[in-house]
């Protein structure tokens, strides 16, 4: 699958009385190690259900690429799962992934994205399902309700250099609703999106990959900015067009993207 990570979810996909095996099963594969380049996530049940110590014990001791947790509230709850991990994994630092599918934590988004400063809080993932389950909503295709949600969750992240995912799009047939939020999410600003099936990741890449025109582009302003006579140069014009060093950050961005 031409994906970058992939998520094992020991949470909301696994039924109670599969909880246990679905945790043997999940650090089972995370040291079989046989995913290639890809990036490996396990989302594990919350510290206040009945499995949660015991997903933190296992998955922290197999040490997987980051690890994914749920219905964080606030700060305070990013501390308790960076001091079990840490308990679990013999100290080594292991990548913090966080939910926002929580009411409250729409309105702590800074103070939540702020752990990162001192923490391994890496990456901020919408969960829009259990957002709209918990205030009631009925988002439509470009998720109306949350709109102002979505935009707050990416500027948090923003201001602490976090990777911030959307959340998924539940109609795995519906191939142009799916374009429709792909492109939203790239309106947003956001750095991809979670899927839930593999049928969507050709049109996920296809979204998010700049194009060749946008490529030329970011390496046109690139090179000119790397000419000596504008190194020190706040503005430029490049084919016409004035070109501040903001719009440099974003070529660099554009580069590393379709890298």
């Amino acid at each position: 699958m031409a994906c970058d990570v992939i998520v094992l979810d020991l949470e909301d996909a696994v039924a109670p009385d599969a909880k246990v095996m679905a945790r043997h099963e999940a650090v089972a594969a995370v040291r079989a190690g046989d995913f290639g380049q890809r990036e490996l996530v396990i989302r594990v049940n919350g510290l206040d259900t009945e499995w949660g110590d015991d997903d933190i014990r296992a998955v922290a001791g197999a040490k997987p690429g980051a690890i994914l947790v749920p219905k964080i509230d606030d700060a305070a709850a990013i501390g308790r799962y960076v001091d079990a991990i840490a308990t679990s994994s013999g100290g080594k630092a292991i990548p913090l992934w966080a939910m926002i599918e929580t009411p409250l934590s729409i309105f702590r988004l800074e103070e939540i994205a702020a752990t990162a400063r001192t923490g391994p809080l890496a990456a901020l993932v919408m969960g829009t399902n259990d957002l709209a389950k918990e205030m009631g909503a009925q988002p439509d295709l470009l998720r109306t309700p949350f709109i102002g949600m979505l935009g707050l969750a990416v500027a948090a992240a923003r201001a602490h250099r976090l990777v911030i995912l959307d959340g998924v799009f539940n109609d795995i047939e519906d191939t142009e609703g799916l374009k429709a939020q792909l492109h939203q999410a790239i309106a947003f600003g956001f750095d991809g999106k979670t899927l839930i099936h593999p049928g969507q990741i050709a049109a996920c890449n296809a979204a998010f990959m700049p194009d060749a025109d946008a490529v030329a582009w970011a390496e046109r302003v690139i090179a000119a900015f790397d000419q000596p006579e504008n190194s020190a140069k706040g503005a430029i014009r490049v084919d016409g067009r004035m070109v501040e060093r903001l719009h440099l950050h974003q070529a660099r961005r554009t580069l590393a993207a379709a890298a």
